[in-house]
């Protein structure tokens, strides 16, 4: 097979937070797939085919890339943040593993800069110590499984970067997220409320739990709990290196 799959993460928003490996795959594909606002992050050009899609047809899009890259195709299938992080990766491969005649395709994945390390990075240090990341839509898994490792994950005291916390479909369960957190015994944790970042429009609130309101959030915020040992220095957040 002489086409090529690659799965590329557009980093957060800016385009200077793209890396020069994307930005040669983007300058050399003939075929670009992803959700409909991610695509148009890619400028239109001379021999290169733009295939925008719905936010829920993610295995629709896998199976199109790799019939694309199987007929000589150099495709490029683009999410926002880090393909690897709850984004198109892992659908290209649960595309591939129910089509076994696409397994000698050369596939790459290139990573990106995923929301949390970018929220992160704008806010100090809130991911210095031990943390975990949780998808907080329910679409792909069950309700009672994101409140479970919730309070796991509040129990062994990471601080958590939580993905996706409320849209228009989903208007209650961030606030549910936030009740579950406090009955967690975590109320007075500091919470970074980072929405659009590395866009002109970026924000940044930092509350504790109990100071906290579903409204604070939307699908462009990425949230960040600190664990209980997290702190202010002045504008700054940071998680302290040593636990005690």
């Amino acid at each position: 097979m002489t086409g090529t799959l690659t799965i590329a993460g557009l980093g957060p928003g800016s385009d200077a937070l793209v890396t020069p490996e994307v930005t040669a795959a983007l300058a050399s594909a003939t075929d670009i797939l992803g959700y409909a606002p991610y695509v148009a992050r890619v400028l239109p050009r001379a021999g290169l085919k733009l295939h925008p899609s719905d936010n829920r047809e993610e295995l629709q899009r896998a199976s199109e890339a790799l019939r694309l890259a199987s007929e000589g195709g150099q495709v490029v299938v683009v999410s926002s943040g880090d393909p690897g992080v709850f984004a198109m990766a892992s659908a290209v491969f649960e595309a591939l593993e129910q089509a076994p005649q696409w397994r000698d395709l050369s596939i790459r994945v290139l990573p990106g800069i995923t929301a949390m390390l970018a929220a992160a990075a704008r806010a100090g240090a809130p991911l210095g110590h031990d943390f975990c990341a949780i998808n907080l839509s329910d679409n792909l898994k069950p309700w009672a499984v994101i409140e479970k490792r919730l309070r796991l994950a509040a129990e062994a005291d990471f601080s958590i970067a939580m993905y996706n916390p409320r849209s228009a479909s989903r208007q209650e369960g961030f606030g549910r997220v936030l009740a579950v957190l406090k009955e967690a015994g975590c109320g007075e944790r500091l919470l970074i409320f980072a929405r659009a970042i590395s866009a002109a429009d970026e924000k940044i609130v930092t509350v504790t739990l109990n100071d906290a309101t579903p409204e604070m959030a939307d699908m462009r915020t990425l949230v960040i709990v600190g664990n209980s040992q997290t702190r202010r220095v002045g504008r700054w957040v940071y998680a302290p290196r040593q636990v005690r």
